[in-house]
């Protein structure tokens, strides 16, 4: 009897296990039941990689472990609308946008406030108050209640999501966490002296190794983290940033007032900065009409509240100021990673940095000019017209083809239709595009990147339960 067939009965059984295991993948299937599965499922790849499985084995766990920790998914105030003792604390969490920074994070623990906790707290307070407040209580590791009440040496710091805004003096983004007497836990900030006047209440809600909530019972506070510093000047912030460009159009061509009235109630602007204006293809504005320039700049701001962190949770198009009247003048976001562009239809262009987030407003600079599609076209500037990216005399290369040649001469092979070619497009055209090429098809690249990626995606899915199936139908 030979080693493999010694090893049959175990394998078998073995391959029952599996498919008992894999049959609990249903979707959707949440990311720590799938990480549960694969630490079950390992031992079995172990087996059959000692058998006649081994390439097959490793490649479906590989894949499908890679698989799942791209596939971390929780919405926190979807977990909370089942919670109505927090309610007011899940609409300050939409209000300020802190929803979208708790989705985007693959690990965290949201310390949430009862309804009068969170009233008491918001009673007077700017609504970039609250959400630095609402930051701090969003700790970016993962705690349940048994990690809190075994803490080495009983106490620790860690960081928050008003840590990772840039604007947390020192350690100031840390909470302090610690045991007290009477298996109470506290909570404080990172301030020396703190008080530990927040205390771990309850336990919500736990998405193991993602996402846990728990219940405490006042908010962690500070001096000076509730003071709101929004500033009213936005063409000094414009210029301190390097868009002294832009901020010179918005005040000269009146855009400014149009922007200082939207303020208050919700606004975002794309910031070009100054060398944005200088770049190779960069249009002339002032060769423009001053309403088309002021559809432009009003193209650069959207009526509503969107940091950068809800741009990539972002779905179809998003309406800016200048999405009335004639045309759409919508957006689209398209987003890798950390990394968020903003497509036109015509180009696209990369958010580079934040200069101010603190609601109801959002400054952000871009690397270069948001060109709407309806005004410029599906080519960049300077556009050739038709004619002059049609060749005139394309027609002759057909008729002058089927010349006959003279009697008692071998028929000449054609020339090259060198004389004939269309002229090459100038610098401002699609780079190396085909003079038959469809102008959809430039306009659509970015998107057809996309698509790319996302079957990219089905098709890994595809064949981590291709080759897992695979091996397990061979036993």
């Amino acid at each position: 009897m030979t080693k493999l067939e010694l090893k049959k009965p175990v394998l078998y059984r073995a391959g029952s296990r599996v498919r008992l295991l894999l049959s609990r993948l249903k979707p959707p299937c949440k990311p720590n039941h799938l990480l549960s599965l694969l630490h079950q499922l390992y031992p079995f790849f172990l087996l059959f990689h000692s058998s006649y499985a081994m390439a097959a084995s490793h490649l479906s766990f590989l894949l499908l472990l890679t698989f799942s920790l791209q596939s971390y998914a929780h919405n926190i105030t979807a977990i909370l609308e089942g919670f109505p003792e927090y309610s007011v604390y899940n609409s300050f969490l939409t209000q300020t946008k802190v929803c979208d920074e708790i989705n985007s994070h693959e690990t965290v623990t949201c310390l949430v406030l009862s309804n009068s906790a969170m009233s008491a707290l918001s009673d007077k307070q700017s609504l970039a108050g609250v959400k630095n407040a609402l930051r701090l209580l969003s700790l970016l590791d993962y705690f349940d209640p048994q990690k809190l009440h075994d803490l080495p040496r009983g106490t620790t710091l860690t960081t928050t999501l008003y840590q990772t805004t840039g604007n947390a003096q020192g350690n100031l983004g840390f909470v302090n966490i610690t045991n007290l007497k009477g298996g109470r836990v506290g909570f404080a900030s990172a301030q020396p002296g703190a008080k530990f006047d927040a205390s771990y209440t309850k336990s919500v809600k736990q998405i193991p190794y993602n996402l846990s909530v728990l219940e405490v019972s006042a908010p962690i506070i500070f001096p000076g983290l509730m003071d709101a510093s929004a500033s009213s000047n936005l063409t000094a912030m414009l210029e301190k940033a390097g868009c002294k460009t832009f901020a010179s159009l918005i005040t000269t061509s009146g855009v400014l007032k149009i922007y200082q009235s939207a303020m208050a109630k919700g606004f975002t602007l794309f910031a070009p900065n100054d060398e944005a204006f200088k770049a190779d293809g960069a249009p002339d504005l002032s060769s423009l009409s001053s309403a088309e320039l002021v559809t432009i700049l009003q193209f650069h701001a959207l009526p509503s509240y969107s940091p950068k962190a809800s741009l990539k949770s972002a779905r179809g198009p998003i309406s800016t100021m200048a999405s009335s009247g004639s045309g759409n003048y919508d957006l689209s976001v398209v987003s890798h990673g950390d990394d968020v562009s903003l497509d036109t239809g015509f180009d696209t262009s990369r958010v580079a940095s934040t200069v101010i987030d603190e609601t109801p407003l959002c400054v952000m600079t871009v690397d270069s000019l948001l060109l709407p599609v309806e005004l410029f076209g599906g080519a960049p500037t300077p556009a050739p017209g038709p004619d002059a990216l049609t060749p005139a005399t394309a027609p002759a290369l057909v008729s002058e083809a089927p010349a006959p040649a003279p009697k008692g001469k071998k028929p000449k092979k054609a020339k090259a239709p060198v004389a004939h070619s269309p002229p090459a497009p100038p610098m401002g055209s699609p780079e190396a595009a085909p003079a038959d090429s469809p102008a959809a098809e430039s306009d659509s690249a970015d998107v057809k990147k996309d698509a790319a990626g996302a079957s990219k995606l089905v098709g890994s899915v595809g064949l981590v339960f291709s080759a897992v199936f695979a091996v397990f139908s061979f036993l």
